[in-house]
């Protein structure tokens, strides 16, 4: 505080000072009697003096205190590190710095939490510290955990992409490679599926709803967590293409549009996507057209009901060993009982947001370029079926 000073307040006269009488001979100067004036001096003097002595002694006491309360303070306590052991740290999502801190050092990483807040205001990289886990051990100096913090290729962790159109079981096997669980342990899981947050829809079959996506799991991550957020994940994706809303508008269930969303993974690519989940409705939606009647004829289906993939192509033989299944699209008309696959963002955009067209085929006539020709004449589908065979002939590999 600055202390300001007061003009209008003046100081006392001193207990035991003289008081000239004034008719004694004495001469006033200025107001003031001249004798008066030198008899004070001495005592003015002496009580000047005494004040700045206890000033002096007060200053040097609040001086002493000052500096001992600044050498507990001003340099908090730090380990000098480099440490030793083994520590998994956690920064969470939305955490401060103090909150950092604070956890660092219940986990014996820091000191003291003055330390932490110290070394990352010093850091101009520390307001970029992502959450995630990191490698740290106990007793290291503040500055050297901020360093590992401010760099995101420190962050522990198992990165696992899932692609687009898998069955549940080819997921699980992706899941059990790039993690430290086997598929017993995902498969444990899937077998009490109610905690995953599938939708009453799904009716506890977690088919089309593992999403395909990249994830990064954490150390501490789990089967039922991993699967957990997959779940997650597609009820983003389907909030985001209105998949309720959507079904309603259609004149579908959720379950329904998520099975078309599934076929048309396994069958389109790209902006081709909306005109094949026209092209399924179309079917389903005119079943006594007398030329598909009711037949979605796809053979991914097919092959799911063969448990197989990655064929391009059915047999008759093939489609004849399973006309029972309600997979099979060529023997069974409407929509397969669920999804079979799961499909990405695209598809079930594309099955929400169908494209307008009265098509009734589609042929994709090159399988390296994924041109997709779309027809609602049977003849003309004839003409791209041959082109497709002609492909074929030169491409056995991809056919």
């Amino acid at each position: 505080m600055t202390d300001e000073y007061d003009a209008d307040h003046e100081t006392p006269l001193l207990a035991g000072e003289p008081v000239d009488e004034g008719d004694d001979g004495t001469s006033y100067d200025g107001g003031r009697r001249r004798g008066a004036r030198r008899r004070n001096v001495p005592g003015c003097i002496a009580v000047l003096v005494a004040l700045a002595v206890v000033a002096g002694g007060f200053y040097f006491v609040v001086t002493w205190s000052i500096d001992k309360i600044g050498d507990q303070f001003s340099s908090a306590e730090d380990y000098p590190g480099p440490g030793s052991g083994k520590v998994t740290f956690q920064v969470k999502k939305g955490d401060t710095v103090a909150a950092m801190g604070r956890n660092l050092k219940d986990a014996g990483v820091v000191a003291s939490v003055e330390a932490f807040i110290n070394a990352a205001s010093a850091n101009q990289d520390s307001n970029s510290i992502q959450a995630g886990y990191f490698p740290l051990v106990k007793k290291m100096a503040a500055k050297d955990v901020v360093e590992v913090l401010v760099d995101p290729k420190n962050i522990v962790k198992s990165t696992v992409t899932v692609p687009e159109g898998l069955r549940v079981k080819d997921t699980i096997t992706i899941l059990a490679k790039k993690t430290k669980y086997s598929r017993a342990d995902f498969t444990k899981v899937l077998e009490k599926p109610g905690k995953l947050g599938l939708p009453d829809y799904a009716e506890g079959n977690p088919e089309g709803y593992l999403f395909p996506a990249t994830y990064d799991f954490g150390p501490d991550a789990t089967p039922a967590s991993m699967l957990t957020a997959m779940v997650k994940r597609w009820r983003q994706a389907a909030d985001d293409a209105k998949l309720e809303d959507s079904a309603a508008a259609l004149g579908y269930t959720p379950q329904e549009l998520m099975t078309v969303a599934s076929l048309v993974q396994a069958e389109g690519r790209g902006d081709d996507m909306p005109k094949i989940a026209r092209v399924i409705y179309n079917r389903v939606e005119n079943p006594d057209n007398g030329i598909t009647n009711g037949l979605l004829q796809i053979d991914a289906s097919v092959n799911y009901a063969l448990d197989r993939v990655g064929v391009a192509a059915l047999t008759q033989a093939e489609i004849d060993s399973v006309a029972d299944s309600p997979y099979n699209t060529y023997t069974q008309p409407g929509l397969p009982p669920g999804p079979i696959e799961s499909p990405g963002d695209e598809a079930i955009a594309a099955a929400a947001h169908p494209a307008e067209g009265d098509w009734l085929f589609y042929v994709t006539v090159n399988l390296k370029t994924a041109e997709t020709k779309f027809t609602d004449s049977y003849d003309e589908f004839l003409t791209f079926k041959q082109e497709f065979k002609d492909y074929c002939a030169t491409q056995s590999d991809r056919c």
